[in-house]
């Protein structure tokens, strides 16, 4: 038997009250006048032998009652199979989950709220010495450290709702990396957690030296619906042109949702509304159309009314409505006439012609799309640089020139998996085929055509098959490609396989010219995502723009200013985000008082499945070293036993201590030492 404060036993020394007061009873008697004294003295000891007995089992009760006692504050314990020496300060590291799923409501309140109370009934349950650690799905650098109960209690009280989510080998990596700093300390991990079903990878290699005790806090059964996605339809958003966007409802409850309102805002206005029955445990895609938009910055937000879960009924993103779409016309020395007459066509196009020698590397990243034409080598340094540009998202068109340095193209080509020219046929040839599959033809035709007029061809490049998926746009009578798009990172590049020279084809000409090359620079373009995650730790690619000691960029929202890391990277401007930002919304870029673009945040939507492991699943998650507590019927008793890993003696002392008072108490009562009559023989006189 091993004690938990050994230093009480001291007290042990106040069982010589009880004996000093025995010995010392110095008991007044009363004068009693007796005819025999004969009589008197057997009467007399028989009293005083049954007054020494009772003074003796009153003595041994008392001493026994206050030898419990004092057992009882020194907290005996019969260690347990883990052996955990006690006595050494215990070091505890308790993660309270805050993550958007714990605002659930149970017939307790939130479970965030219970979590709080449940860590500060962990804390209770350890010696005021004992040392804590909170953690929280934020990973702040301020929990990184060991609190005292006091401290511990009121970081608890601080926790609030944030928009992270974390694995569970990373809390437990978190934790662990604190409590292995700790020489000689006794050691225990809890997680408090709703523990839901979407929880990423596994708990990695927890120590085996570390008891993990998972308490899980469990809700009722909740219905929930929200908005997993968006996306437009058109690539490129013209002042007052038709829209179409793409909504993706998830329901995640295990029962279809009917009829759940729907409706679209832009810059405060309604712009369509709607209606959807989504069914169980799926997910549904629908269109909305809306028009009249201005150009600039639009901000958008898809409100749900789907009760009772509503932290998710709120989806923000963001898009520009641009006057005019820049394009870079690159030659070879001399503008190409057809692509200067293409894109002077139209207004909202604004292209720029360059030569090969003069491109500025570090600001192709603010034209949405690059054309080729009539360049016979292209150096090693555009080469690079249209390849960076490509994979950030950028459309690059090529038309091989008349004479061209193939290896040049093909160093380009190549390694972004796109079709690259072997060599030139000197025969002709006719397009027998267009890809009305294509989202290129998709909108050119109002019908499909029978037997259309297609270019004719009298010299071309034989192209190579590309590596990479793609699809063509017109293919030749023997199958070869003639105009093949690419898909390569982010981006496209569309591959034609002869130069815009009439002696080479018809196609500069052809009706079919202008319409397809308006249409893939309305399909081009790498503008920023529609929207971000909150809390997500990876960097942003913005609009380029520097940032200086007198002119910082920042993120504003309402009354809340955040100033983010910007780095320079590849022609790019990179965002890194603080960890600040972990409300959802609609922020403005800015750079001293000028808007530079607009960023939308919204949640983690892996938070909107409201579905939770089992008993099961959890120890199959944990399957040495853990206990599962009972979040509902958490107290001292399953705390401190699974931390000191033994059985308690301290209530047994109590209740010895308690009925040895009751005995001393009957004892007084009823054992009666006195004699109610004497007998006396009879008077012989």
């Amino acid at each position: 038997m091993h004690f938990l404060y050994p230093a009480f036993l001291f007290a042990l020394l106040t069982l010589a009250i009880p004996v000093v007061i025995h010995l010392f009873n110095f008991r007044r008697y009363k004068k009693v006048y007796f005819s025999n004294v004969q009589f008197l003295k057997e009467v007399q000891e028989q009293q005083a032998s049954r007054r020494n007995l009772k003074e003796r089992l009153i003595l041994a009760a008392r001493l026994l009652a206050l030898l419990f006692l004092v057992l009882a504050f020194a907290r005996p314990y019969i260690p347990g199979k883990n052996q955990v020496n006690a006595g050494r300060q215990q070091v505890v590291s308790v993660f309270v989950d805050n993550s958007y799923s714990m605002q659930t409501l149970n017939r307790e309140g939130s479970l965030l709220d219970q979590a709080k109370q449940k860590a500060k009934q962990i804390a209770a349950a350890y010696n005021i010495n004992d040392r804590f650690q909170l953690l929280t799905q934020d990973f702040e650098g301020r929990h990184q450290r060991l609190l005292n109960r006091t401290e511990f209690n009121d970081a608890v009280d601080a926790v609030k709702i944030s928009a992270q989510s974390r694995e569970l080998k990373q809390i437990l990596a978190r934790q662990q990396s604190l409590l292995n700093m700790q020489q000689g300390a006794s050691k225990a991990i809890y997680i408090l957690s709703d523990f839901q079903q979407n929880l990423q990878g596994g708990p990695g290699n927890p120590d085996a030296g570390i008891p993990v005790n998972l308490v899980q806090l469990k809700a009722g059964t909740l219905p929930n619906v929200a908005v997993d996605s968006v996306w437009m339809l058109n690539a490129t958003h013209r002042p007052g042109e038709n829209e179409r966007m793409v909504v993706r409802l998830r329901n995640y409850a295990d029962k279809a949702a009917e009829k759940v309102p729907l409706k679209l805002l832009i810059n405060g206005g309604q712009k369509a509304i709607g209606s959807f029955t989504v069914k169980a445990r799926s997910a549904q895609t629908d269109t909305l159309s809306f028009s009249g938009l201005q150009g600039g910055w639009q901000r958008a937000v898809i409100q749900l009314q789907d009760n009772p879960v509503t932290f998710d009924n709120q989806f923000y993103f963001t898009f520009k409505v641009t006057g005019q779409l820049p394009v870079l016309l690159i030659n070879g020395g001399t503008p190409n006439k057809y692509l200067s007459a293409v894109f002077a066509a139209d207004a909202f196009f604004a292209p720029k012609q360059v030569p090969d020698g003069n491109v500025d590397y570090a600001g192709l990243n603010a034209y949405p799309i690059m054309v080729l034409s009539d360049i016979k080598s292209l150096s090693a340094g555009l080469a690079q640089a249209l390849k960076t540009y490509a994979g950030k998202g950028g459309t690059v068109m090529v038309f091989l020139p008349a004479e061209a340095d193939i290896s040049s193209y093909r160093a380009f080509l190549q390694p972004l998996g796109a079709p690259y020219p072997q060599g030139l046929v000197a025969e002709a040839a006719k397009v027998s085929a267009i890809n009305l599959q294509s989202q290129v033809f998709k909108s050119i035709f109002e019908a499909s055509p029978q037997n259309p007029d297609l270019p004719v061809i009298k010299k071309y490049y034989n192209l190579t098959a590309g590596t990479r998926s793609g699809e063509y746009l017109m293919k030749l009578q023997n199958g070869n490609a003639l105009w093949q798009g690419t898909t390569a990172g982010r981006g496209k590049v569309y591959t034609c396989a002869v130069p815009l020279n009439e002696d080479f084809s018809n196609l500069p000409v052809h009706a079919l010219f202008v319409p397809v090359m308006l249409r893939i620079a309305m399909l081009s373009g790498h503008d920023q995502p529609l929207f971000y995650t909150a809390g997500n730790n990876q960097p942003i690619e913005t609009v380029p723009m520097q940032a200086t000691e007198k002119q910082l960029v920042k993120l504003v929202k309402g009354n809340q200013t955040i100033i983010p890391d910007v780095k320079q990277q590849e022609g790019s401007t990179m965002l890194y985000l603080p960890r600040q930002l972990a409300e959802t919304g609609i922020y403005e870029l800015k750079k001293q008082d000028s808007t530079a673009a607009v960023l939308a945040f919204n949640d983690n939507r892996s938070e909107s499945d409201l579905s939770y492991l089992t008993a099961s699943q959890l120890e199959k998650l944990f399957p040495k070293n853990s206990t599962l507590l009972n979040g509902d019927k958490l107290n001292a008793e399953s705390i401190t036993g699974p931390a000191n890993s033994g059985l308690q003696l301290w209530k047994l002392c109590i209740i010895l201590a308690l009925i040895f008072l009751a005995v001393e108490t009957l004892l007084i009562r009823f054992y009666k030492t006195h004699q109610k009559s004497v007998s006396q023989p009879a008077d012989i006189s």
